[in-house]
């Protein structure tokens, strides 16, 4: 093992490459070229004209001026502009006979990538140097018809001194010393033989990720081998496939993501496609897709509805949530990824909004609503007779689609009027409403917990599985780190009565009772409010976050914590206790006054905030901490950013579903969570930035 070193490696690369995947080899000091421009000229001239065989000759010298000259930006927009060109074709005008004309020129054959008529060039380049700021000579590159596509930067496993992630600092200082290179890059690729991960030019050395199969079906459970990585990847059609629909720009404000789909991400979404096209002309049941929590299921869905377009006659997609606060996270999401999906996502502000983005619509559209403007007490209801639409290329996409308001079934209910007579009320579920108002749609519902066996509703609904990709496989590949679970116990003094009491309804809560339970265990609540809110428990509460944390966990990574509070008083009183024994924590504090009182109000500079949705009912006091949706988007972007002095987050509801903080390293749960409730919410503790994460259960014993 130790004569194998670096060139061999290359050499073996260089061999799987021809023999196996049919590319052609050149030798980068073998080539006469301009070693001051990063493509391979002659080659980019030839394929353009085969691609475009009936394009002018201007309309050609055109887009390889637009190719060959990017204006001066930053290396993300001008690669985000090259990955724009390359997945729908430069659009380019010229002057003829005293007229402009406009064209398309292709600078990749898609349609038929890896079949016999394929009239791209694949080539396998290695010793290619290229000089800018300094002269430099990556390892192996792959030209795309002249365009360098993708860079390896390899490392041999037989020098134990360096590994995969050198190769990563290499491909770093490339981008630093030859950045022009990487205006054509679509994947980077860093690899030692025993560990090959690929990547784009914005992701961390966290998110390069392996490639374990090369077929969807045969997985390894650890690491990726030597073949399976290459192959999986770069096999013509897959290759080309991967370019134009699962590489996107995820554009947040002033940053900007480049996305590569990982293998799960890939293999599901087109076996979905596949799913969909049967389901169309079928039965309208397309499946369940379930892809753990952490492990990219909303850009799993971006990429799902990208494809659809290709796949569908002009589709209309409706994505569908079961709370405002998931509707909006999912559709910012899409918004982010709006070039790429080559549409503006809709919002329905209200019921008859929905309606009337539906009605009458004849082709395409991204429509994002909460279950809720279905309901059959709006206008928009199962008596009134009239589908919003009856077309058939209508997809449903359903978020945490194991829920039980999905049910098909009518049920009636009897409730009590003034007088105590009983009174019948038929329920209709939900699921039927929406199949009454799109009766010919399909349906997909998204997931990132299993369904339980007793769920047979969601089965019913959408079909069966269309992938499983669960959190043991996840941790196996780095998509989520594994959560550590540490039980903590605030001694009360409590009779067997009060404890009983409060396991019931920790149980009835749990388990998503629904209103009609609720509405009839408002006394025993109240009861345990009084007990888990009590001045004494909450001291005793505070008094061990405050010993575990800052002994234990606010030097760990960046210290980022959020405690899970039972209801919004109970999190205000955490809140103010905390800031009763850490008054430094509040920051550079204002003063404000609220009716007759003068509030406190902390500062941007702030350790702690609480994050919770705002009622009219709300004693005026809370409004000056709580703030408004533009405070809390202020908050959500200090808590996210690792630098901010903002540490902890005492939340509810909000941000337990959908909202990423990747260096979240703990969580204090003091409110009754289990299945999915309880996934989703160690979800913001398993991301990938750090090797390790913790989620701490505090529980209530005698």
């Amino acid at each position: 093992m130790s004569d194998y070193n670096e060139t061999s490696y290359e050499n073996a690369l260089i061999e799987l490459f021809t023999s196996t995947l049919g590319y052609e080899h050149v030798y980068g000091p073998d080539i006469e070229r301009n070693f001051y421009s990063p493509l391979y000229d002659s080659v980019l001239e030839d394929s353009i004209r085969r691609i475009n065989p009936d394009a002018s000759p201007a309309a050609i010298d055109e887009a390889l001026l637009k190719l060959r000259n990017f204006e001066n930006a930053e290396l993300v927009k001008k690669n985000a502009l090259f990955m724009e060109y390359l997945q729908n074709g430069i659009e380019v005008s010229y002057h003829q006979n005293g007229e402009t004309k406009s064209e398309i020129i292709y600078i990749a054959d898609f349609e038929n990538a890896g079949k016999p008529g394929d009239k791209n060039s694949y080539i396998v380049a290695n010793q290619w140097t290229f000089i800018e700021k300094s002269n430099k000579r990556p390892d192996i590159l792959l030209f795309l018809n002249g365009l360098p596509i993708c860079l390896f930067e390899l490392k041999s496993p037989s020098r134990e001194q360096t590994d995969a992630s050198e190769a990563y600092t290499q491909i770093r200082n490339y981008m630093q010393e030859i950045p022009s290179m990487f205006i054509y890059n679509c994947i980077c690729v860093m690899s030692d033989q025993l560990i090959s991960k690929a990547g784009t030019i914005t992701s961390g050395e966290d998110r390069f990720m392996e490639w374990k199969t090369k077929d969807g079906n045969l997985e390894s459970n650890a690491f990726a081998d030597f073949t399976t990585f290459f192959e999986g990847i770069f096999k013509k059609d897959r290759l080309l496939d991967i370019i134009k629909n699962f590489i996107c720009f995820n554009n947040e404000g002033i940053n900007s993501y480049k996305i590569l789909a990982g293998y799960h991400q890939y293999f599901a979404v087109r076996k979905a496609v596949e799913r969909t096209k049967l389901a169309v002309s079928g039965d309208g049941k397309i499946g369940v897709f379930w892809h753990t929590q952490g492990s990219g299921k909303s850009l799993s869905m971006v990429f799902y509805a990208h494809l659809l377009q290709q796949n569908i006659d002009s589709p209309t997609i409706v994505v569908i949530t079961d709370r405002n606060d998931l509707d909006n996270q999912l559709y910012t999401q899409f918004c982010n990824c709006a070039d790429f999906l080559r549409q503006e996502p809709v919002q329905a502000k209200s019921r008859e909004d929905l309606k009337n983005l539906l009605e009458g619509r004849k082709a395409n559209g991204i429509i994002f609503t909460t279950m809720q403007k279905f309901d059959p007490s709006t206008s928009i209801s199962v008596d009134s007779g009239a589908a919003l639409s009856d077309r058939r290329n209508i997809i449903v996409m359903a978020d945490e689609a194991h829920r039980g308001q999905y049910g098909l079934t009518e049920k009636i209910k009897t409730s009590k009027d003034e007088q105590g007579n009983l009174i019948a009320h038929r329920t209709i579920g939900t699921a039927r409403i929406i199949r009454d108002s799109l009766p010919n749609a399909s349906y997909i519902g998204f997931t990132g917990t299993p369904i339980s066996r007793e769920d047979r509703s969601t089965i019913e609904v959408f079909g069966d599985y269309i992938d499983v990709y669960d959190m043991t496989q996840a941790v196996e590949d780095g998509a989520t780190r594994p959560v550590y679970y540490e039980s903590r116990v605030i001694k009360l003094k409590l009779d067997d009565k009060v404890l009983a009491q409060i396991d019931a309804e920790y149980s009835a809560l749990a388990n998503n009772a629904d209103e009609e339970v609720i509405e009839k265990s408002k006394h025993e609540l109240g009861k345990m409010e009084e007990i888990l809110g009590h001045e004494k428990t909450i001291n005793s509460l505070v008094d061990d976050i405050l010993d575990h944390y800052e002994n234990e966990r606010q030097y760990l990574y960046t210290g980022k914590a959020m405690i899970v509070a039972y209801n919004r008083s109970i999190a205000m009183k955490i809140f103010n206790r905390i800031l009763e024994l850490r008054p430094n924590w509040a920051g550079t504090t204002s003063q404000v006054t609220v009716g007759s009182k003068q509030i406190t109000v902390p500062g941007d500079d702030a350790r702690i905030a609480v994050v919770m949705t705002e009622s009219n009912k709300d004693p005026e006091e809370w409004r000056a901490i709580i703030g408004n949706k533009t405070r809390k988007q202020e908050l959500a972007t200090r808590f996210k950013d690792n630098d901010s002095p903002l540490k902890i987050a005492i939340v509810v509801d909000m941000w337990l579903t959908g909202f990423d903080v990747p260096s979240l390293a703990t969580m204090y749960v003091y409110k009754p969570m289990e299945s999915y409730n309880l996934m989703q919410a160690i979800a913001r503790v398993n991301g990938t930035s750090f090797g390790c994460s913790s989620s701490l259960l505090r529980k209530l014993a005698a």
